[in-house]
């Protein structure tokens, strides 16, 4: 069995440097929770992976990455990594091993599964541990129609776990999510960079809402959703960086294909330009498009 994908990307660390950083994006068994806006249980097993699979799977990426050993390490698996349906607690010493000469692990999780199994991990790595967390929106109607499975209140209870044991935050929002109109979408975004900032986060992700899953389709044709533009990405990502509290990054993973609707001759310059923000952490003057007339 072998992870979905493996690669490697810049990215600036907490005490400003930038680091090269492996992902490593694992085979395991579909997350319980059903979330609305998900698709990433197209990659999943049914059934749990045998113990061993998991610490294999890095094995092979880690020989698939170029150049020397990332000293960033995320591990991502389409769920949580704290599931022990999904990834066996008896393999954490064989990955925290395969992980060691990173100096800072990223994993992701459902706030309700931080618990001691995170701090097992956090003991076994050499280097530090970092959990991601989907909170997707602090809008708690909207929240709660996501099916995420916890209140604004949960997060904020494993956020102060996490800081008492050490460990960072860094928070995943959603740009534009269903459920709520553009105007509102936009106000509600920021309002979620300061509440994950508020929680400890020393990072926010900004994850354009994609379809790809049936449910966003049929929310699309109901006139619940409306997929973001590029424009709307570079505006969250200004916005959030107005608020100088943490990094603030723009998920641009699948971008380049993502909106149909974005100008072909001015795209490529504007993912460019959100990387370099990425990386730098300051914005730039939005670029000027002549064919579209963006900016």
């Amino acid at each position: 069995m072998e992870p979905r994908a493996a690669f490697a990307e810049d990215e600036r660390l907490a005490d400003g440097t930038v680091a090269r950083t492996g992902v490593i994006l694992l085979t395991n068994r579909e997350c319980p929770w059903k979330c609305v806006m998900c698709d990433l249980w197209k990659s999943t097993t049914v059934e749990r992976v045998p113990a061993g699979a998991i610490p294999a799977q890095i094995q092979s990426a880690l020989r698939k990455l170029p150049g020397p050993f990332p000293r960033q390490l995320k591990l991502y698996n389409s769920g949580s990594f704290f599931d022990a349906a999904a990834i066996p607690p008896e393999d954490y010493a064989a990955i925290a091993e395969l992980a060691a000469p990173a100096e800072n692990v990223v994993v992701e999780s459902h706030p309700l599964l931080v618990g001691e199994r995170t701090w097992r991990l956090r003991d076994l790595l050499r280097g530090s541990l970092e959990v991601a967390l989907g909170l997707e929106t602090v809008h708690p109607g909207v929240l709660r129609k996501l099916n995420k499975g916890f209140e604004p209140d949960d997060f904020a209870r494993a956020a102060e776990q996490l800081k008492r044991e050490g460990v960072a935050l860094r928070v995943f929002l959603l740009v534009h999510p269903p459920f709520m109109d553009r105007a509102a979408a936009a106000d509600w975004c920021q309002q979620s960079v300061a509440f994950a900032f508020d929680c400890g986060a020393s990072v926010t992700a900004l994850i354009p809402t994609r379809e790809g899953n049936g449910a966003m389709e049929a929310l699309r044709e109901s006139g619940e959703f409306m997929p973001p533009s590029l424009c709307d990405l570079e505006e969250a990502q200004s916005r959030a960086l107005a608020q100088p509290r943490g990094r603030v990054l723009a998920d641009t993973w699948e971008m380049a294909s993502d909106d149909p609707s974005a100008c072909e001759h001015c795209r490529p310059e504007r993912i460019a330009r959100l990387q370099r923000i990425n990386v730098s952490q300051c914005d730039e003057p939005r670029l000027a498009c002549p064919q579209c007339g963006a900016r």
